[in-house]
């Protein structure tokens, strides 16, 4: 109960950040908010195991994919306000200040994926689910991945339209999430 009570208080921020994005369904970030949910249950769920049996091999790749995310979220932001100009002129009112970007972003870690964001979510997701999984929470890690996979389709539709055939070539030469991979 004690953990519901707590999902509950802490959705309210997550859906004050997520209001604008909640009105347009079909943008990005109307399915991120149901990302950011599921990983802030699958959080509460296992807040209690965070350091349990620190140096198993599960806990190992929890910690791994978990630094990976946030590797992954500094490099994209810190491009992004380098690189990307953001500008408060574009017009999309789903778009936080730092994702208007009037430049499309395309080297350093851009220049292999073209979500370093969503795939920090990806991992946090999952290397959250690794500090105590159960069936429960395979269920609740799926729905958020592809929750944040459905977040970087709408993005890249969202993209196409705002820079046209550069994005197009762009999405030819990365992949989305992982170098190489996908």
């Amino acid at each position: 109960m004690v953990k519901l009570i707590v999902f509950l208080v802490l959705s309210i921020p997550v859906l004050a950040v997520s209001f604008r994005s909640l009105r347009i369904p079909g943008s990005h970030g109307f399915y991120r908010f149901f990302g950011w949910e599921g990983l802030l249950f699958l959080t509460i769920w296992n807040i209690r195991y965070w350091f349990h049996d620190p140096f198993s091999i599960q806990q190992i790749v929890s910690w791994v994919f978990l630094f990976y995310a946030l590797y992954l979220v500094i490099a994209g932001v810190l491009l992004l306000h380098r690189k990307g100009n953001s500008h408060p002129d574009r017009e999309d009112p789903a778009l936080y200040s730092f994702e208007k970007t009037t430049e499309l972003v395309d080297t350093g870690l851009y220049g292999y994926i073209r979500h370093p964001l969503y795939a920090s979510l990806l991992f946090l997701t999952w290397g959250v689910f690794l500090k105590h999984p159960d069936l429960l929470l395979v269920a609740v890690a799926l729905f958020s991945s592809v929750m944040f996979h459905l977040t970087a389709r709408m993005d890249e539709k969202e993209c196409v339209v705002y820079f046209g055939e550069i994005y197009r070539e762009y999405m030819k030469r990365t992949k989305m999430f992982i170098p190489f991979v996908f």
